[in-house]
């Protein structure tokens, strides 16, 4: 049977519609729903010359502070950044054996204290209170996350309050961000009091698992206008009070973690990272994966082999850390 000329050009008009639609369809699952993990190692090289020789035979407490990053929710058995700081795992990448804090701290132990959930009141107030100082004898190397979830908690569930910030205005959260200042000035203060032989803290910023995009709602949460500017206003105090004190090391993991989140896959964001366009966070969306695990074992361990790797270990006084 023939078609009429008004009926093919609807079946032409159709078609261009589904594909159309399916083109959209196409782009919307591609650019915006899809994440891809991808495999192999994550982040930056780390030089093997610090790792040739041990650091010191002094005994030397790793001690880890914070919340679930430190804690390391969402990794896999012996891949959190503290556990792939001390050891190697078995199926460790050929870049990074023999690189660990084992292999130049024979006296090293480990404690970590940090509590997923947890916000920096809660660091304040009890896991930091509840250690006891260490002998003159040890060492402290500090790795410490904090702040995070005074910003994401609890997802706009509730109206934001202090330690709980989701849809607050800046101007609403002025008061709060300067408590965290006073906060966290205290909390470095005390941790260095912990270590009368002295001590090193290295203090991580607060890294966006939204690259810098101001609406949440592309994983379901509420819209949130202010997001950005209180969370470049809670990583400005980080920097603040890592600077104030000479014992404290900032850990930029917000820099290197940008382009790795929810919109990894936008090639047109100045975000975008052609070298690895993958995510690097947990389902949960504020932890990380695996691959992210093994990107801030990389930013700590450059950091703590950059500042204790060129050390002179017979300085221990408090005073040379920092008071």
């Amino acid at each position: 049977m023939r078609m009429t000329a008004p009926a093919s050009r609807r079946l032409v008009g159709l078609l261009v519609v589904l594909v159309l639609a399916a083109g959209g369809s196409f782009c919307v699952l591609q650019f915006w729903l899809l994440r891809p993990v991808g495999e192999g190692p994550a982040g930056p090289p780390v030089p093997g010359e610090p790792f040739a020789a041990p650091w010191t035979d002094r005994e030397v407490v790793l001690l880890g502070i914070g919340d679930s990053v430190t804690a390391g929710f969402g990794a896999s058995p012996g891949k959190s950044y503290v556990a792939r700081l001390v050891d190697n795992p078995p199926d460790e990448f050929p870049d990074m054996r023999g690189k660990c804090l084992r292999a130049v701290l024979p006296g090293l132990r480990v404690e970590n204290v940090s509590v997923s959930g947890s916000d920096s009141l809660a660091h304040a107030k009890g896991q930091i209170p509840a250690l006891k100082p260490y002998p003159e004898t040890v060492f402290g190397l500090v790795v410490m996350t904090s702040g995070g979830n005074d910003l994401i908690h609890w997802y706009g569930r509730r109206p934001p309050e202090e330690g709980a910030m989701y849809g607050a205005t800046l101007e609403q959260a002025q008061p709060w961000i300067a408590a965290f200042e006073s906060r966290l000035g205290g909390m470095l203060r005390d941790i260095t009091a912990l270590f009368p032989g002295g001590c090193r803290i290295f203090l991580a910023n607060i890294y966006d698992p939204s690259d810098g995009g101001a609406d949440p709602r592309i994983v379901g949460l509420p819209r949130w206008p202010d997001a950005q500017p209180i969370l470049a206003a809670y990583n400005g105090v980080i920097a603040r009070c890592a600077a104030a004190r000479d014992n404290v090391t900032l850990v930029d993991i917000h820099t290197e973690f940008l382009g790795h989140g929810v919109r990894c896959a936008q090639f047109w964001r100045p975000t975008y990272r052609s070298d690895d366009p993958h995510y690097w966070y947990y389902r949960n969306i504020e932890d990380p994966n695996d691959r992210g695990y093994d990107a801030l074992r990389r930013l700590f361990l450059r950091a703590i082999a950059d500042t204790l790797g060129k050390r002179d270990w017979q300085e221990a006084s408090p005073a040379a850390q920092g008071t």
